[in-house]
């Protein structure tokens, strides 16, 4: 049965004074945003837009997938007692909130959660969208961070770093335009943040954080290949190139490393011939065997293998806008979406720290993937993708621990590497 998460919050300019709710429901597994809602509603007070925030993302939970069990989340403490049925609604207004909270989605199949304000600052954000709109005298409508604002903030240049992150220093441009000041009496708008399952915080009455040891994946991306260089796509879909002259270094040089930390039980690595290789180097050092994993396999980029970033804007241009623009869209001639490569990651994620629970794993795999796993360990939202450098032979780690927690330990250590 499928799983979302709603987020739903309220606020009021003086508590009774002029109000808006704003709710999201979100993908648990990707963190990917599904829905939006919010609206000024006139003269209120808190409680009364949170209820109202919380109706509206029930109803949208409903329209995307009426058979799904959802998982709300809220920083009410009220409206999360209330709703759980732990406190007893006793102010007239609350009741019928309440209660039409309840028939917009079916009682047994939400839970409710408790998280602290700064986990609800997307819900937060649409509040504060929807009031700014109503002083105006205006609707709320979604943000439109159309694929022409994309393409107009992008370099003249070749792309930085990854040909697949050409994308981010238009990305951080419209992130920067986009962000919204603090209204005055309110709690501060901000950027969205979706924090899918794995990383929620322990609810209220909840048994405390797992402290045994978790399962700790140390994330080695691939050596170079003679693409790297050039930063062109190289994903799932292209010529599967092995690693060049220098990337056979990194890929020894990563091995004496991590033959001196002496930490690694196991390796798994993506199909794909330079990580094997990478991880073939690592597992003779080690003594080990290497087990193939297709989840970690790189992103199928499609007719884009191969390419720059600049090639691709010329040759695609309107794909490679829908691409920047959103997490669904795929590259030209079949590739795979983030979305898809995030579903996949986390599947292969769960899969992984069940089987390894209490134990160090080397995951060898390639830029996409990787980012995937920091992104879903730090709630972040999709075009954080598009933020993050990372190097070619380079160590992160994440440990996951039983009760679904996750810390970020490592990102992007190349000290190996300039030794």
């Amino acid at each position: 049965m499928r799983e979302l998460v709603v987020e739903a919050d309220g606020g009021s300019r003086g508590n009774p004074g002029p109000a808006g709710y704003g709710a999201v429901v979100l993908d648990p597994a990707t963190g990917e945003t599904l829905a939006e809602a919010a609206e000024y509603i006139g003269v209120a007070t808190n409680n009364v837009a949170e209820y109202k925030g919380l109706i509206a993302g029930l109803r949208a939970a409903l329209d995307l997938a009426p058979d799904a069990v959802v998982r709300v989340r809220m920083d009410s403490k009220l409206v999360v007692e209330q709703m759980s049925g732990r406190w007893k609604i006793k102010h007239p207004d609350m009741k019928p909130l309440a209660a039409e909270a309840a028939r917009a989605f079916p009682a047994d199949r939400v839970r409710y959660e408790w998280i602290p304000r700064e986990r609800n600052k997307h819900a937060d954000r649409l509040a504060n969208e929807a009031m700014d709109a109503g002083a105006r005298g205006e609707q709320w409508s979604p943000r439109d961070t159309s694929a022409a604002q994309v393409a107009a903030a992008l370099p003249p240049a070749g792309p930085p770093g990854d040909a697949a992150a050409g994308a981010a220093k238009a990305r951080a441009a419209l992130s920067a335009a986009a962000a919204a000041p603090p209204a005055a009496g309110t709690a501060g708008a901000a950027a969205p943040t979706a924090v899918p399952a794995a990383e929620r915080l322990p609810t209220a009455g909840s048994p405390p954080p797992d402290m045994a040891a978790p399962a700790t994946f140390v994330l080695l991306r691939h050596g170079e290949t003679a693409l790297t260089p050039e930063k062109r796509f190289s994903g799932s879909g292209g010529s599967d190139p092995e690693l060049s002259e220098a990337g056979r270094r990194q890929a020894a040089a990563v091995a004496e490393a991590l033959a001196a930390r002496g930490t690694i039980q196991h390796i798994v690595s993506s199909p794909l011939v330079r990580c094997r290789q990478t991880a073939e180097t690592v597992a003779a050092r080690l003594g080990l065997d290497v087990v193939v994993d297709q989840g970690l396999r790189e992103t199928d980029f499609g007719a884009w293998e191969g390419l720059t970033f600049a090639e691709v804007r010329e040759r695609h241009p309107e794909d490679l806008d829908a691409w920047l623009a959103s997490p669904k869209a795929a590259p030209s001639g079949g590739g795979e979406s983030f979305a898809a490569v995030a579903r996949r990651v986390a599947a292969a994620r769960d899969r992984l720290a069940a089987a390894h629970a209490g134990r160090t794993v080397l995951l060898v795999s390639h830029v996409t993937p990787i980012k995937t796993l920091v992104r879903l360990a730090l709630g972040a939202p999709p075009e954080s993708l598009f933020k993050m450098e990372l190097s070619a032979a380079s160590l992160s780690a994440v440990a996951y621990y039983a009760d679904g927690n996750a810390s970020v330990r490592l990102l992007n250590d190349t000290s190996h590497l300039r030794r």
